[in-house]
C-alpha cells in the first residue's frame, strides 16, 4: 500500500510539471531527431553525460533552470540527479576540474499544485525531489543523507530560501556550487532564475518512449 502511494505521489508531482511556468513557458518534450543526434561527453555507471561547457556551441553560456532542463529534454536526456554518492563525486570531480564556479541539477522544491500534501511538510525539509527521476531527497535535516553546504550567503546551513528571506525570489532550484562561499562543492538552493552553465544525464524514460514512437530512428 506505502508503495501505491509513493506511486501516487509522484504521478501526481510528474503531471505538476508540466503546468506553465512563469512567463508562459512549459517542460517541453523530447525532439526525435535531437535525440539521435545528443552529445555525450562522458559516461558513468551506464548513463552518458552532456556538460555544457565542454561543447563548443554551449561553452560559456549560463541558462536559467527551466531553460537548461528544456535543452536537455529536447534530447532525451535531463538535468542530471545526485542519486547517490557516487554519481555526486563523479560530478563534483568534473566541476571542480573544469574549474566551474556552479552548474544547475534537476533538484526542486517541490512548488506546483499538490505540494501541500502532508508527506511534504515541512516543504524545507520534506519537499526536495529530483524532478528527472521524480524521487524525493532525503529530508534536508538528515545531514549525512545528502551533500548541503553547511553554510552560504547568511552563514547558515543550506537550504536557506536566502533570497526570499532578503525580499527577491524563493530559492526553488538545487544548484552545485563551487567554493562560491568558500565552504566546498556543495548543494544549495537558488533561485530559479538565476543563470548557470547546466549537466544533462541520459534519461531513460525519454529514451524509450522515443524508441516506442520512432522505430525508424536509431536514438
Amino acid at each position: 500500500m506505502l508503495a501505491l502511494l509513493l506511486f501516487g505521489a509522484l504521478v501526481a508531482l510528474s503531471s505538476a510539471q508540466f503546468q506553465p511556468q512563469p512567463g508562459g513557458r512549459i517542460l517541453e518534450s523530447p525532439i526525435p531527431m535531437l535525440c539521435a543526434q545528443r552529445t555525450i561527453h562522458q559516461r558513468f555507471n551506464g548513463k552518458g553525460y552532456f556538460f555544457s561547457w565542454n561543447d563548443p556551441r554551449t561553452a560559456g553560456q549560463e541558462v536559467d533552470w527551466l531553460t537548461g532542463r528544456n535543452f536537455c529534454r529536447q534530447r532525451c536526456m535531463d538535468l542530471v540527479s545526485l542519486e547517490t554518492s557516487a554519481e555526486n563525486e563523479f560530478i563534483k570531480s568534473r566541476i571542480v576540474q573544469n574549474k566551474v564556479k556552479y552548474i544547475w541539477t534537476s533538484g526542486r522544491l517541490c512548488d506546483f499544485k499538490g505540494c501541500d500534501r502532508p508527506d511534504l511538510q515541512p516543504l524545507n525539509i520534506n519537499g526536495w525531489f529530483w524532478t528527472a527521476e521524480l524521487q524525493k531527497l532525503a529530508p534536508t535535516n538528515e545531514r549525512g543523507q545528502n551533500d548541503w553546504s553547511e553554510s552560504g550567503g547568511i552563514g547558515k546551513p543550506q537550504p536557506d530560501n536566502r533570497e526570499a528571506i532578503q525580499g527577491g525570489a524563493p530559492e526553488n532550484c538545487l544548484a552545485v556550487l563551487n567554493q562560491f562561499y568558500n565552504d566546498g562543492v556543495n548543494w544549495h538552493d537558488v533561485a530559479c532564475h538565476h543563470k548557470k552553465p547546466w549537466v544533462c544525464e541520459e534519461n531513460e524514460s525519454l529514451l524509450r518512449y522515443v524508441r516506442f514512437a520512432n522505430p525508424n530512428i536509431r536514438v
